[in-house]
């Protein structure tokens, strides 16, 4: 008798794919990432025949409630954005942004020597951040009919850990050992350690005892809702003054950002939102399953293809990134360990910035409380800010904007 896959059996299926890339990750230390181990999982069950290539649709996790998620989640991580922590890690910020813009410059003007202008501009904005940029990369991709820059968006997003992990590693260690150095010669200054402050104007649109899971998510969804609009609009505006101007309007997923942020400022909304909510998990387990479903276009024939312009999109761009932010990192008076491992969370970003920071505290502290407390206090407000520039603001907005310049094979 043959068994139908009823929804319920879709989503326990990739539920568990996920899972085991969590255990292998864990069990080797974060070494193998786990979106790898599942990206393998999924590619051998289709290439195999014994996993549908409509998985993910059956298991009610496709483009529809995807898109969605990314506009509840996008909207989430703008009310992250603490001005307050932005002005006392500033230099964090601005060596940040150099790293990112080492990247893009040098992938845009050396990329194309090795590989296609297309495989450079569908590459960026993943290398430089997290699942959003890849998936608002692979879908502009795809809506251009090339699927082969689509998969492209997926697998540098899924490799790139690889690269990250261990370079971050050895660079906290050093930065790690240098401050137990300074800290035995009495030359150590004393870190802050509330580096998730919260600000705003104290006011709330939701009374404090009226807030529950639906009032959080009402309250993403109408900022969410309001970028939207102004999206459509400004589509309109730019289409009144000259057609040719739309391709150049902001992503409605930039606009969420920004306008999270604000919303969070004036309480409209409040700071990390869908964490409260309890919702937050779900959301992650969407977007990922959704990348794991994008993969179904994938062929044995693709992937040999892919190989040189992934290699030239992360070699190119993470020495681009380690360059930049070195002679920034410089001249602002950070290490070179310290300013290559904060901007190197552009290819992990949370929580690999925290897991590492955490396990190259402890393997320096062999154990002792206060030393483990002192290295975190250094590092790790830098890592996490290092990371929310880099994935959370930066990544989404380039992905907004390279998202205009790809170039259909035929218009080439």
């Amino acid at each position: 008798m043959e068994v139908t896959l009823t929804p319920i059996m879709c989503l326990f299926v990739v539920v568990v794919f996920m899972s085991i890339g969590d255990i292998v990750s864990m069990k080797t230390k974060a070494f193998v990432p786990s979106v790898f181990v599942a990206a393998v999982l999924f590619l051998a069950g289709y290439w195999g025949g014994w996993l549908p290539k409509d998985i993910v649709d059956r298991a009610q996790m496709g483009a529809p409630i995807a898109t969605v998620s990314m506009y509840l989640l996008i909207t989430h991580m703008g009310t992250m954005m603490s001005v307050r922590e932005l002005c006392r890690e500033w230099k964090t910020v601005v060596i940040a942004v150099a790293g990112l813009a080492g990247m893009a410059l040098l992938l845009w003007y050396v990329g194309p020597l090795f590989t296609d202008r297309n495989a450079i501009v569908t590459g960026t904005p993943p290398l430089s951040g997290g699942v959003v940029a890849a998936i608002i990369m692979s879908k502009a991709a795809g809506d251009l009919g090339m699927k082969d820059m689509a998969v492209m968006a997926m697998l540098i997003y899924i490799v790139q850990g690889f690269v990250g992990y261990p370079l971050t590693a050895l660079c906290l260690k050093s930065e790690g050992k240098r401050l137990l150095k300074l800290r035995a010669e009495g030359r150590a200054e004393t870190a802050r350690s509330d580096v998730d402050a919260a600000t705003g104007s104290g006011f709330h649109l939701v009374p404090l005892k009226y807030q529950t899971t639906y009032t959080h998510i009402a309250c993403v969804a109408l900022v969410a809702s309001l970028a939207d609009l102004s999206s459509i609009g400004l589509k309109s505006f730019l289409a009144y003054l000259n057609p040719e101007w739309v391709r150049y309007s902001l992503h409605p997923l930039v606009i969420c950002l920004i306008f999270g942020a604000i919303a969070a400022e004036f309480g409209i909304v409040e700071r990390r939102p869908m964490n409260k909510a309890g919702a937050m998990g779900y959301l992650i387990t969407i977007l990922m399953v959704f990348i794991m479903g994008m993969l179904n276009s994938a062929t044995p024939e693709m992937l040999p293809q892919l190989v040189r312009p992934i290699v030239v999109v992360v070699v190119v761009g993470v020495v681009g990134l380690l360059v930049a932010s070195c002679i920034v990192g410089a001249v602002l008076g950070y290490t070179l360990p310290m300013a290559m491992a904060l901007s190197l969370t552009a290819l992990y970003g949370f929580p690999p910035n925290y897991v590492l920071t955490d396990e190259a505290s402890k393997a320096l502290a062999g154990g002792d409380e206060d030393t483990y407390n002192f290295l975190m206090s250094h590092m790790l407000p830098k890592m996490l800010t290092g990371g929310f520039i880099t994935v959370t603001i930066t990544s989404v907005i380039l992905a907004g904007i390279y998202s205009t310049l790809l170039v259909p094979p035929a218009a080439m």
